[in-house]
C-alpha cells in the first residue's frame, strides 16, 4: 500500500505532462493563427454542404492538403503550394484526410471552378472521367419528366440518365458542391517553421 500512492501520484504527473505538452500546448498555438487574407468563413450553405462531405465519407478517399515538394509532387500535380496552419482556421473538425485514392480537394475550387462539373460528377463520375472509381451518388438527385423553373438541371449525358427525364440537383447535392468551390486555398500564405521552437512565419507565395 505504503508503495502504490507514489506510484499513482507519478502516473497522474506523467499524464498531466503529456497533457500539457501534446494537447494544451499545440491548442493554444493552433488559436493565436489568424485567418490570412483572401480566406473567408463558410455560409450557412457550405457548412451544410461540409457536413454532406463527412457524411458521404468523401475524407475516406480525398486529402485536404498538399504537401512541400520534398514530401509529394503535389505542385506537380496542380494541386496548389504545400497548406499551411493558417488554411484551416474555419475548419472544424479538420479534414485532412490520410487517403488519395482521389486527389487532394484543397483546391477543386479554383481547378474546377464550374458547378456544372461538379454537379455532373456527384452524379455519375463516369460520364466525365471514363476510367474513375469513384462511387455514384444518384441520390443527391431527383429524376423528372418536367423541370421547374427553379430546378437546377444537371447536364448529364443521356447515356447516363433515365430517357425522356431532366436530372435535378436536390439541396444536398446544391449545398455539397457549394463546398467544394468554397475549397480555395491560393492566395499567398505565410508558411509556418515548425522546427523553430516560437513558430517563426516565412512568406510564401
Amino acid at each position: 500500500m505504503n508503495r502504490a500512492l507514489p506510484l499513482i501520484v507519478v502516473t497522474l504527473a506523467l499524464l498531466a505532462l503529456a497533457t500539457l505538452f501534446l494537447v494544451a500546448g499545440p491548442a493554444m498555438q493552433i488559436r493565436t493563427i489568424d485567418a490570412p487574407e483572401g480566406l473567408e468563413p463558410y455560409t450557412q450553405a457550405q457548412l451544410n454542404g461540409r457536413a454532406e462531405y463527412i457524411s458521404q465519407g468523401c475524407v475516406y478517399c480525398h486529402s485536404q492538403q498538399p504537401r512541400s515538394p520534398e514530401q509529394a509532387p503535389d505542385g506537380l500535380r496542380g494541386w496548389g503550394r504545400p497548406s499551411t496552419p493558417a488554411d484551416y482556421v474555419y475548419d472544424q473538425p479538420h479534414l485532412l484526410g490520410t487517403m488519395r485514392t482521389g486527389p487532394d480537394l484543397l483546391n477543386v475550387g479554383a481547378r474546377l471552378p464550374s458547378q456544372a462539373w461538379h454537379l455532373t460528377h456527384l452524379y455519375q463520375p463516369r460520364a466525365i472521367v471514363p476510367q474513375s472509381i469513384m462511387p455514384a451518388y444518384p441520390y443527391l438527385f431527383e429524376a423528372k419528366v418536367q423541370a421547374a423553373e427553379d430546378d437546377v438541371v444537371v447536364p448529364v449525358p443521356a447515356r447516363y440518365r433515365p430517357e425522356g427525364k431532366f436530372i435535378v440537383a436536390r439541396q444536398a447535392a446544391l449545398d455539397l458542391v457549394d463546398y467544394l468551390l468554397s475549397l480555395d486555398r491560393t492566395y499567398p500564405a505565410e508558411r509556418v517553421d515548425l522546427r523553430d521552437n516560437g513558430f517563426a512565419a516565412k512568406e510564401e507565395s
